[in-house]
């Protein structure tokens, strides 16, 4: 079967909807459940109510950042996936439409 190169095509505009889906749908959440995992975080460690010290803020700062990028991470990853298995599709009908044609025409 020949690569006609809807496969890698479609992976990348499917990695560029991940993109802009992340800035829609994820990176507000994301933040927001990577802040809510750093105050349990740090409430576990120095106890409840927190205080307003430098390390209980740079946990929770790190766990906000943990939190969107494992949002990004899924949103592209998925959306590429996504992309290149429609891609293959693609790839392979066109090569059976293309492997039918060649035969009719002998």
């Amino acid at each position: 079967m020949k690569d006609r190169g809807y496969t890698k095509k479609l992976a990348y505009i499917g990695a560029g909807c991940g993109v802009v889906l992340f800035g829609v749908f994820g990176l507000l959440p994301g933040s927001f459940l990577g802040g809510v995992m750093g105050l349990n975080i740090a409430g576990t460690l120095f106890g409840l109510p927190l205080a307003s010290g430098v390390l209980s803020r740079l946990i929770v700062a790190a766990s906000m950042v943990t939190g969107v990028m494992v949002s990004g991470i899924m949103f592209i990853t998925a959306s590429s996936i996504a992309g290149w298995l429609i891609g293959t599709v693609l790839d392979a009908i066109m090569a059976e439409k293309k492997d039918l044609a060649t035969v009719e025409h002998k």
